[in-house]
């Protein structure tokens, strides 16, 4: 990553940590996948199979905090072996990218990925879990910052790696100007509006 890519990941100053939505699920709860469809937390074919839990950050001393976090756990399987039973760097980075973004929803935005940084700082052997834990960082407009880890086998074990992302606030125009109309219909997504996008 350049200087410049990793200085658009710090969180500015002015920065602001919103509480987590009261219509969001709650602490401990099950966060749903966001699309029936998505290869990262959705129980589909060739999906990575991401499931995500609503979390608090933790505090000094590890205890609960009043931050934003979500912690998931994913089943490293065959499919996802880059070198010799290991996994593939890619799926590293898809289940930070899954876990990462759960949490701006959490705090009522909808966002989609704009950058994402990962140091990968161990090997994950193939038939191992990793249990990764994100945390909401700041908020400031558009703009969502949001740092995790993951670890080996258990949530306290071997760190894997780390990562720190951008997400960015989007509105359903979004995904009408650029998704097929048949994915949105799916998830009854203004069916309207997808059928008359111009």
């Amino acid at each position: 990553m350049t200087q410049a890519s990793a200085r658009s990941l710090d969180v500015p100053a002015d920065a602001t940590l919103p509480s987590r939505d009261p219509q969001a699920p709650g602490v401990g709860e099950r966060i749903p996948a966001h699309n029936p469809a998505c290869r990262g937390c959705a129980d589909v074919p060739g999906g990575i199979g991401v499931e995500s839990w609503v979390d608090d950050e933790r505090g000094e001393g590890g205890h609960a905090g009043l931050g934003v976090a979500v912690r998931s756990r994913m089943l490293v399987t065959d499919d996802m072996q880059g070198g010799p039973g290991l996994i593939h760097g890619g799926f590293l980075m898809a289940a930070f990218d899954e876990c990462l973004g759960s949490v701006a929803p959490l705090v009522g935005g909808v966002c989609v990925t704009a950058r994402l940084g990962t140091d990968f700082r161990a090997p994950v052997p193939v038939g191992t879990t990793l249990w990764l834990r994100a945390r909401l960082d700041g908020v400031l407009r558009r703009k969502y910052f949001v740092s995790g880890e993951a670890r080996l086998d258990t949530e306290d074990g071997t760190l894997a790696g780390t990562a720190r992302a951008l997400f960015v606030h989007v509105d359903i125009e979004h995904f009408t100007r650029h998704a097929r109309p048949e994915d949105l219909e799916a998830i009854g997504a203004l069916s309207d509006r997808v059928r008359t996008r111009g």
